[in-house]
């Protein structure tokens, strides 16, 4: 059976839900059996408020540029449609998830909970207690090619979590044994005949020995002092 999952990311205008900002961009990359199976979803959103410049610095949204996009109301549908019930991999959930349901609380939807985002910061802090957890940070230790990424971007994130996420758990081996588990099974099974082919027997050969050859072994022999095959005898 397919495992099925949503890398999901983010962008606002600033940190804090609670005090007015608001989300402006969605990114969702869909994963089957770990891997991305190329569908995704994205939208940018007007956030009926200004982008803040040190916000428009990290992001490289404007307030100009999403004056003429959808509203969230408008575009929840089609992102509960894409995500339906799948697991959402998040990095830093309790900041994504809390925007989201800040937005969900608007509208009087209801909200997704905590316990079905699985998130990559946690996981990082576990597996590499200590070291740098930003998504930067990961790709590099996991040599995930960053040029692209000059400015924060939710669906280019959701792309870029989707092979850290990978990484995370394993590699791509993982996912390569849900894929091609029955491949794998069938490859597994070598039948003797595949390395033996049947050939017909050959005679022995015999090799006879000159009486100078013989004569030249025996004064070799002579030559070693103490030889093992004479010793208790």
């Amino acid at each position: 059976m397919s495992l099925r999952e949503i890398a999901f990311d983010t962008e606002t205008t600033g940190f804090y839900y609670n005090n007015g900002d608001r989300v402006i961009e969605l990114g969702c990359v869909e994963l089957i059996n770990h891997l991305p199976t190329g569908n995704t979803f994205h939208a940018y959103i007007n956030p009926q408020r200004d982008v803040p410049p040190g916000a428009s610095k990290v992001n490289g949204l404007t307030t100009e540029f999403l004056l003429d996009k959808p509203l969230f109301m408008q575009v929840v549908d089609p992102f509960l449609d894409f995500i339906q019930d799948s697991p959402l991999i998040i990095h830093n959930a309790s900041f994504d998830l809390g925007f989201m349901n800040a937005e969900f609380n608007r509208l009087c939807r209801p909200t997704i909970p905590m316990e079905r985002a699985i998130d990559t910061l946690v996981m990082a802090r576990q597996k590499f207690p200590g070291a740098p957890g930003s998504l930067d940070a990961l790709c590099r230790r996991f040599n995930i090619d960053l040029t692209e990424r000059g400015t924060h971007s939710a669906i280019l994130d959701a792309q870029l979590l989707a092979k850290v996420y990978l990484e995370l758990i394993g590699g791509r081996q993982v996912s390569f044994a849900f894929n091609n588990e029955n491949k794998q099974e069938n490859q597994s099974i070598v039948t003797t005949t595949s390395l033996h082919r049947d050939r017909p027997s050959r005679p022995s050969r015999g090799f006879s020995v000159t009486t100078e050859e013989l004569t030249s072994h025996e004064n070799f022999l002579k030559g070693i002092k103490a030889p093992l095959w004479k010793m208790g005898a």
